[in-house]
């Protein structure tokens, strides 16, 4: 996936129809908008808009929306969801956080992604 080519939210890896309309709630209207967007401010914005608490798993797609037109590697989705659990308890996400079954952040990316794993 070529970010640079993207012109549509849904082109976007791990956005549908339903969080592209998502971000347009929250005023990204296009696939660079989120380039400098805060994900956690998104999300609150949207619950607000919307007038009820979200999916916190919006969360982890918005992260990684942003994430990936910054300019880091296509993850799922879920591979950010460890990060937002500890952020949101108050731990610090500088340091990658362990994961069930030993991984780490990092090597849970790479196991996810068939072309890093060796």
């Amino acid at each position: 996936m070529n970010r640079e080519r993207c012109t549509r939210l849904e082109e976007i890896p791990n956005i549908g129809p339903s969080l592209a309309e998502d971000l347009r709630l929250v005023g990204v209207s296009h696939p660079q908008d989120l380039v400098g967007r805060d994900p956690y401010s998104m999300y609150e914005e949207l619950c607000c808009k919307k007038g009820e608490r979200q999916d916190p798993c919006v969360i982890d797609v918005f992260i990684s929306a942003v994430r990936f037109m910054e300019g880091e590697p296509e993850w799922p989705w879920w591979a950010y969801t460890s990060e937002r659990k500890q952020r949101l308890s108050g731990g610090d996400v500088s340091e990658p956080t362990k994961r069930p079954g030993g991984r780490r952040d990092e090597e849970t990316k790479q196991a996810a992604d068939p072309d890093r794993r060796k």
